[in-house]
């Protein structure tokens, strides 16, 4: 049972929102009160459809006394009670607190682990996974750093996602993504196993996170594409130190300047990351009881070639169509696993 005077505080709060905006008596940030208003609308839109089933069920409840109304109350009432639950579940979710992340685009980036030459090939089939699925949605995928192999797989990738709640559809990947197959470079058959991390970042905007100029030291140096070619006749590529955390981004596209934008940018990311993992931390003294964004080193999925299975281990999830995920159809995937974070943090909000 969601407590009454808790919806009753949410409703004053969004009636004394509502009254200052249309008169103007709310004082501070227009611009806040009023995003604040839209979080709360659908908020008390929920509250509204429970109390209603609510009071209709207490209505039928004194109508069962009128010999007149009694049968009408009779089949009204199991329908009201049969709503309630799906009432209640959707009150609560409109209730558990809001990821400011979830909006944002995100910044994506895999990295071979353990596997050689087959670990960087599996790192390249997951970035056109990734970006089948952005395709899908809708969202516009620009890669920004990228170091390839001879075979064509990749040592590094870097790519900025930019669409609708792309954070919120993308948090979940992060970690170690193990696999099973027979590589291409292997000659007798066998299956191997190897891996690839993929961390998922949400963009930082300046406000978000605030990067003093003393705290970073930017060096330029030449840089190469793939076995040489492509010199840049000029010092281009750009390392960015970021003093504080030691943290070190790079960027080695032909424009210097577009190299300081987008180093700047993966920063911005990179600390924005560190500052709500350490919130997270504070916050949650059991990280191990949530799904979680943000243990890199975590094996969260297994796609195992040979069975056409993919198995993600946080939630016991396994679906026999890896053909399809990894041409990107990961909705069934990020929907159980969007589900399975919501139900942990309803879970929380009872204890």
């Amino acid at each position: 049972m969601i407590p009454a005077h808790r919806l009753e505080q949410i409703n004053q709060r969004f009636q004394f929102l509502e009254a200052s905006m249309s008169d103007g008596t709310g004082g501070g940030d227009i611009a806040a009160l009023a995003k604040e208003y839209s979080d709360l609308k659908p908020v008390v839109e929920q509250i509204m459809a429970y109390r209603q089933i609510i009071s209709d069920m207490e209505e039928a409840e004194e109508m069962l006394a009128d010999p007149d109304m009694a049968e009408l109350a009779r089949e009204e009432l199991p329908r009201l009670k049969a709503d309630l639950p799906d009432a209640e579940a959707a009150l609560q979710l409109a209730l558990l607190p809001k990821d400011a992340a979830d909006a944002k685009p995100a910044m994506l980036e895999i990295r071979p682990g353990t596997g050689g030459d087959e670990a960087a090939l599996f790192a390249g089939d997951l970035l056109r996974m990734y970006q089948r699925y952005a395709e899908a949605n809708g969202w516009k995928v620009e890669i920004i750093e990228e170091q390839t192999t001879e075979l064509g797989g990749v040592k590094e990738v870097v790519a900025h996602i930019k669409g609708e709640n792309v954070f919120a559809r993308l948090k979940y990947e992060s970690g170690v993504h193990r696999v099973q197959r027979v590589p291409t470079t292997e000659s007798g058959g066998r299956i191997h196993t190897s891996a690839a991390t993929v961390a998922v970042l949400p963009e930082a905007e300046d406000v978000d996170i605030k990067i003093e100029a003393s705290d970073i030291r930017i060096d330029t140096y030449r840089s190469s594409g793939a076995g040489g070619q492509h010199v840049n006749t000029t010092d281009s590529a750009v390392r960015i130190t970021h003093l504080p955390t030691g943290l070190v981004v790079t960027s080695s596209e032909k424009s210097q300047h577009r190299n300081r934008e987008i180093a700047m940018q993966v920063l911005r990311a990179r600390l924005y990351d560190q500052e709500r993992s350490r919130v997270d931390d504070e916050r949650s003294a059991d990280r191990a009881s949530q799904v979680g964004t943000g243990d890199r080193s975590e094996r969260i999925r297994t796609y195992n070639f040979p069975q056409g299975r993919m198995t993600d281990h946080r939630i016991n999830l396994t679906l026999y169509k890896l053909d399809a995920i990894m041409g990107g159809d990961l909705d069934e995937i990020v929907d159980a696993l969007t589900a399975d974070g919501q139900a942990r943090l309803i879970a929380a909000m009872g204890e």
